[in-house]
């Protein structure tokens, strides 16, 4: 006797996820973490009257200086954009490599990504714009520092650690 086929029938088999590739999976987590992080500076400075894309420009400024990315319109915004897209993408990269040698790092993703936040805040706030960047900061704002802080812990440490915990779900 012939076994019946039922279509719609769940299998037996354990269905295999499919996961997009790695590099895949580390851009859009760049992408999410860096749109979070951006929109969370552009509603901060827009209650000065700050300019989206001046936020963006801020960002090119690191590299091109500030005379020529404020002066640079939409194409210097764009390239500010991209940048700071880049850099979210190589953040959460490198949780990711983290995670793969060191499971706490994924069995933990609260407090080590609020760590791994607050560590790039040290690096980039503290030390790298104030000595590398064309337009460094002029003076201290304790608000707008501790809410960095926060936000680079809440929409960047954290994310990047649920990003990879996700990644090597079941893996063992």
């Amino acid at each position: 006797m012939k076994a019946l086929v039922r279509p719609f029938a769940p299998s037996r088999a354990r269905a295999v996820r499919s996961r997009p590739a790695l590099w895949a999976w580390i851009a859009l987590g760049g992408l999410a973490v860096g749109s979070a992080d951006m929109l969370f500076a552009m509603a901060w400075w827009a209650q000065s009257d700050v300019p989206a894309a001046r936020i963006l420009q801020s960002v090119w400024a690191w590299v091109a200086g500030r005379e020529a990315a404020f002066g640079g319109g939409a194409m210097t915004a764009f390239a500010g954009a991209a940048l700071y897209f880049v850099m979210m993408s190589m953040i959460v990269g490198l949780y990711h490599a983290a995670a793969r040698e060191h499971r706490v790092l994924r069995e933990r993703p609260v407090l080590f990504g609020a760590l791994y936040g607050a560590g790039w805040f040290v690096l980039l706030h503290v030390i790298v714009v104030p000595l590398f960047s064309a337009a460094p900061p002029k003076r201290f704002l304790p608000d707008w520092d501790l809410a960095c802080l926060l936000a680079h812990m809440l929409l960047i440490g954290i994310p990047s650690a649920w990003m990879a915990r996700r990644w090597y779900a079941g893996t063992g």
